[in-house]
């Protein structure tokens, strides 16, 4: 190598990214164009977060000008609350569901549709137009279908089969089920079209070679698409359960939590002893553990994910 193209690989930038670095953080320019947008984000985002996590501390009823700082009581209380700890059961069995779902009916879906067949641009429409709708307007037409004088129990009555007539959000059993069935039929067209992506990008050849070596269709999908998807397969489950975690529209929309507290989550428990029980010192408290909750399943998840990957690279 010269001394011209030492030099000349010297002066050269480390790379892109590291150049716009140096540009951004040049003195006197580019910090004004940011201190706007970042006191914003900051007024909005963090602060109220930061302030949050000061009233878990405290016994402020979120409307008066006086409040009175107690510690750890919030917490204690928290944990001898059995309606507490019961939407913690219920918000991960509805985030566990959650996952299942859209693991299986999107990966379903996008295998169905990764085909030739005529109508698979419109169908893939038809499945993704669910997850474009509003929750909250979708959620009132399913407590209408599942009200007692709904689409499923007319259609039942109509077919001479009125015995299958149920109160299906009355039950507490029923009622978790049918938030599964609202969020997994709302949510599992975005994990189709995730999946599909990462079988289109998938080389054909390896199939073709799969098919020549006389492998089945079930040995295809095990041993060929399911390891290359695990990149794809990661997005999906920690989209997952992030959205199944924080459950609340559907929840507050068809049951409100009830009945009882069987369908109560934790999204649903902070909402309404902040907002409506006027203790928004121990909603903050509870928000606090929710998401330090969140974070170490999100995080547990993530990096046990990531490893599969590496195993299956």
């Amino acid at each position: 190598m010269t001394v011209d193209a030492v030099a000349a690989y010297e002066r050269r930038p480390q790379s892109r990214s590291l150049g716009r670095l140096g540009e951004f953080l040049r003195p006197g320019v580019s910090w004004w164009f940011v201190l706007p947008a970042l006191a914003l984000y900051c007024a909005i985002l963090v602060y109220p977060m930061l302030a949050g996590v000061g009233y878990a501390f405290t016994d402020w009823d979120g409307l008066s000008r006086s409040w009175r700082y107690i510690g750890l009581e919030n917490f204690e209380r928290l944990w001898s609350d059995r309606q507490v700890t019961s939407s913690i059961r219920t918000t991960l069995i509805l985030a566990g569901a959650l996952v299942v779902s859209k693991m299986v009916i999107g990966l379903a879906l996008a295998l169905a549709l990764d085909s030739a067949i005529k109508t698979r641009n419109l169908l893939r429409l038809l499945f993704f137009m669910p997850v474009v709708l509003t929750p909250v307007i979708t959620s009132f037409v399913w407590k209408y279908i599942f009200s007692n004088q709904g689409a499923i129990n007319t259609i039942a009555d109509a077919f001479g089969v009125g015995f299958l007539r149920q109160g299906w959000l009355g039950d507490p059993e029923l009622a978790l089920v049918c938030i599964m069935v609202v969020t997994a039929w709302q949510t599992s067209g975005l994990a189709m079209v995730i999946f599909l992506a990462g079988l289109q990008a998938i080389p054909a050849e390896l199939f073709e070679a799969a098919t020549i070596d006389g492998a089945s269709r079930w040995q295809r999908l095990r041993l060929v698409v399911l390891p290359l998807l695990a990149p794809v397969i990661t997005v999906n489950v920690i989209l997952a359960l992030i959205q199944g975690l924080k459950f609340f529209d559907q929840v507050f929309v068809l049951t409100g939590g009830g009945p009882g507290y069987a369908t109560e989550t934790l999204s649903t428990i902070i909402y309404k002893t902040s907002f409506i029980y006027s203790e928004f010192g121990y909603g903050s408290a509870i928000s606090l553990v929710f998401s330090v909750i969140v974070g170490a399943i999100v995080f547990s998840a993530t990096v046990a994910l990531r490893r599969r990957e590496v195993a299956h690279g």
